[in-house]
């Protein structure tokens, strides 16, 4: 199994999303090809994919990760967003690979600290988070729908 950091768009994408989505997000549409061509060309924008290595999967795409980096007046800063794992693929350590690697890249490119939210509902990805390093911040996650 193994980790890749997608730098251009490939056609495997589509059918990519077309399958992950959902498993993450029941009121999410998947991609289409050019919202992610836009989605890989935004400038601190980095996807990062796991490949199965089981024989019968063909290399296949079974999970996937959105690493997003800014830079703000103190520093730059880096968030992860949408781990999602193909649920036949979950347990096999796909999901560990996949932060561990972001979490190296955004270190790589100077990143101060690495962020994510998870629901407590989701018990074994907060497992995951603490097992790779994540700690559990006081604060109060604000959101406004626009």
């Amino acid at each position: 199994m193994a980790v890749e950091l997608v730098t251009e768009y490939n056609d495997e994408f589509v059918p990519m999303m077309q399958e992950l989505i959902p498993q993450l997000s029941s009121s999410s549409v998947p991609f289409n090809e050019q919202q992610i061509k836009d989605f890989l060309a935004q400038p601190g924008m980095f996807l990062f994919i796991f490949r199965s290595d089981n024989e019968a999967d063909n290399g296949r795409i079974v999970g996937m990760l959105s690493l997003a980096t800014f830079v703000i007046p103190t520093g730059m800063r880096a968030w992860i967003e949408d781990v999602v794992v193909d649920s036949a693929a979950r347990g096999q350590g796909a999901g560990q690979k996949l932060t561990e690697a972001a979490i190296q890249h955004a270190q790589k490119i100077g990143a101060k600290s690495v962020d994510l939210t998870s629901r407590p509902t989701r018990e074994a990805a907060n497992r995951l988070y603490k097992r790779c390093g994540f700690e559990v911040r006081e604060t109060n996650v604000y959101r406004y729908k626009a």
